[in-house]
């Protein structure tokens, strides 16, 4: 009952994710259409239900465009888990401002990356001359596409594919 169901709305673009408790809800209550029945089904003593994998809403739910917060499990997503220093791929990432807030600068997007506790400490609070080190990567903000939002959940959910490619 944990697994992922992806939500969309009534012209099939993706709105977010739920559980399957949460979706069999939807559907009963006809709020909602299953749209793809992958993972079998629940039994009760007089009917049987099916476990929805995609559900699609009656009605059209206005929303504004998905905005990516600033946090830092969404950078290291970003910098794929890799400093962007000296590319080491680790567990042990820390979050560095390129330009420090001492010197002014900002805790956006364009200004974090993910660094190894060494590269952070060798570049400490000086800016990139200063310490004499590059980035691998430019920073930049994460696309806010369908596919990058819940993209992480193809991995179980392969059949979700069509229904986040055109967003």
């Amino acid at each position: 009952m944990e697994m992922p169901v992806l939500v969309l709305n009534a012209n099939f673009e993706p709105l977010n994710i739920c559980d399957i408790h949460r979706a069999l809800g939807l559907l009963l209550s006809q709020k909602a259409y299953l749209v793809e029945n992958g993972r079998g089904v629940i039994k009760t003593v007089s009917t049987t239900y099916p476990l929805p994998s995609v559900i699609r809403l009656h009605r059209m739910v206005r929303r504004p465009r998905p905005v990516l917060k600033l946090t830092r499990r969404e950078v290291f997503r970003r910098d794929n888990y890799t400093c962007q220093y000296c590319g080491k791929h680790t567990g042990e990432l820390t979050i560095d401002h390129v330009i420090p807030r001492h010197l002014g600068g900002k805790h956006v997007w364009e200004n974090v990356v993910t660094a190894c506790p060494a590269c952070n400490h060798r570049k400490g609070g000086r800016t990139l001359s200063e310490a004499n080190m590059h980035l691998l990567q430019i920073p930049k903000e994460p696309p806010s596409s369908a596919m990058y939002v819940f993209g992480k959940n193809l991995l179980n959910n392969n059949d979700w594919t069509p229904y986040l490619i055109g967003w």
